[in-house]
């Protein structure tokens, strides 16, 4: 499909004069992939819609979502958009995730404030290679803008959007992961309990069996 080829490699090359700048961010999570690819799910507290989505034959999921964040712009590019262009950022986020191989990419890109600046996002979610409990994610960024008189206060406004975006991100994933370990802590502990209830009425049982069969001794 036409995104999967979009993950294979990096964003289309901009118009030539085009004021392009690159970012690069790596981390790492102390959860399972697992558990990371269920948490990316359920990250987003704002309106998400389904475009599209699909299995492959080779069992990857292929999804298209658009995004609607609330995320102002400079005070001094307000007064070239709209109040809801201004306000809200569109984002279209395509993903590929290989349940085999356990790694999921995804590709985001704004389409609105496009006059701006257009941030290209491709992020990939794998296995740490030092820990196979851990997950690490490769997260760049390419932010262009064909403004190029205020290409310096745009490149300086995409960086802190950019590393806003990564520490929320960041923040979004713990909460999701705590809360996520906490139920699968909670329902362990419950499946515990539930067995030793068992092994205790199993207990009681064969003592009162073995006692009455002494009575008749």
């Amino acid at each position: 499909m036409q995104w999967e080829k979009k993950l294979k490699g990096s964003p289309e090359a901009p118009p030539a004069g085009t004021v392009v700048k690159y970012f690069l961010g790596q981390s790492v999570l102390r959860s399972s992939w697992e558990q990371v690819f269920a948490a990316f799910w359920r990250r987003y507290p704002n309106p998400i819609d389904i475009v599209q989505r699909e299995v492959t034959p080779d069992q990857k999921l292929l999804s298209r979502r658009l995004l609607t964040n609330t995320n102002r712009m400079p005070c001094w590019a307000e007064r070239l958009f709209p109040a809801n262009v201004a306000h809200s950022v569109y984002t279209l986020e395509d993903s590929t995730v290989d349940p085999q191989n356990q790694t999921m990419t995804t590709f985001t890109r704004n389409i609105n404030r496009a006059r701006l600046m257009e941030v290209d996002e491709p992020c990939v979610y794998c296995v740490n290679s030092d820990n196979s409990g851990w997950t690490e994610i490769r997260r760049e960024a390419w932010s262009s803008s064909g403004l190029f008189r205020v290409s310096r206060p745009v490149q300086e406004f995409g960086l802190a959007g950019f590393k806003s975006n990564v520490t929320k991100t960041m923040k979004g994933f713990q909460y999701i992961l705590a809360k996520l370990q906490a139920k699968e802590a909670k329902e362990k502990a419950k499946e515990t309990a539930l067995a030793a209830t068992e092994k205790a009425k199993g207990l009681t049982s064969k003592a009162a069996t073995k006692k009455q069969q002494q009575q008749f001794v």
